[in-house]
């Protein structure tokens, strides 16, 4: 009997020590560090995600101060802390997929009748069979509270937020950053065909990730993009040249053109101009009223008289009395 308390009392501390040995394996071993390593290098980021919430140093192109959450969210998009990056990623796809597939509204009238129903059965019955409610040894001694710098600082965070999106809607539309319009642009057109075939919530997770990506394979294969741009950009300068030589050899051309034909013009309406005269409308050339000084001769006008001009002799009329004086005409 003895012996087998004693080898019972042996198997017990084997399994206890077995036991503690496997605590201290998971623990105390390489996965736990693993995970406990993750974890601080998870906090840290988070803590400096949060801590890149201030006021960039580069106002906007109005002279006017950004918001910090133009910092924060440059920091978020960056990738600069993965881990969080991937975490507010998940978290917002996974929000996207509960809206869809989970009804909220009615999730919370269900979570709230239930809840209800348990504090409501176990006060009662509290009361009924201990004389005292449970619900009521739950109750703290002071109801929780929002203090008023709280509320200042969340009515803060909010008025910034909203400034954020208002500040970079307008620096998108006035083209302060002519790429960040052009693929505003682009998604802005290619959304308009998708939404005929896509629901809201797909195109809310289409933007997601091409926000959360985007940044992540261009920073991933920063240098072969680099190029790629930069070769572009060759070549759309060198068109661009070719299209201003082109454009201003033809401005010249059509310069020329226009003088030369403005000329021929002007010489021919001279021409006509001096042709087409008010006495040639009438089958006589006159200039300013009087006859063209060319066209006379000296047959148009009579011989002068050259011999001496003879006067006649008065004859003396004699008036007799009684008579009428004739009269002198």
């Amino acid at each position: 009997m003895a012996d087998d308390y004693s080898n019972g009392s042996t198997n017990l501390d084997a399994l206890k020590n077995n036991a503690a040995s496997a605590y201290d394996a998971v623990t105390k071993g390489p996965v736990a560090q693993n995970v406990a390593d993750q974890h601080a290098k998870t906090v840290d980021e988070l803590s400096n995600l949060s801590a890149s919430r201030r006021t960039p140093s580069t106002p906007a192109a109005t002279g006017q101060p950004l918001t910090h959450y133009h910092s924060f969210f440059s920091e978020l998009l960056s990738w600069n802390n993965p881990r969080a990056s991937a975490i507010a990623y998940l978290s917002i796809v996974a929000a996207i997929f509960s809206v869809r597939y989970l009804d909220m509204l009615r999730l919370g009238f269900k979570l709230t009748w239930m809840v209800l129903g348990v504090t409501v059965t176990a006060e009662v019955a509290g009361k009924t069979v201990l004389n005292q409610g449970l619900a009521t040894q739950l109750r703290p001694r002071k109801y929780y509270t929002v203090s008023k710098e709280t509320l200042d600082s969340a009515i803060g965070d909010v008025h910034e937020l909203v400034n954020f999106f208002v500040i970079e809607a307008q620096r998108i539309l006035f083209a302060e950053n002519v790429y960040v319009s052009g693929l505003v642009a682009i998604a802005a057109f290619f959304a308009y065909y998708l939404v005929k075939i896509v629901p809201y919530w797909g195109l809310a997770l289409i933007a997601t990730t091409l926000a959360f990506l985007g940044p992540l394979v261009y920073k991933t294969n920063k240098e072969f993009i680099d190029a790629q741009l930069h070769r572009a950009s060759e070549i759309i300068g060198a068109q661009t040249a070719q299209l201003k030589t082109a454009a201003q050899q033809n401005s010249e051309k059509a310069t020329q053109l226009t003088k030369q034909f403005v000329g021929e013009y002007t010489a021919k309406a001279q021409t006509l101009v001096s042709k087409a005269t008010p006495a040639s409308l009438h089958g006589e050339e006159h200039t300013n009223g009087h006859a063209n000084k060319s066209e006379l001769r000296d047959a148009d006008f009579p011989p002068a008289p050259q011999a001496d001009i003879q006067t006649e002799p008065v004859v003396p009329v004699t008036v007799k009395s009684g008579e009428q004086q004739p009269l002198l005409i």
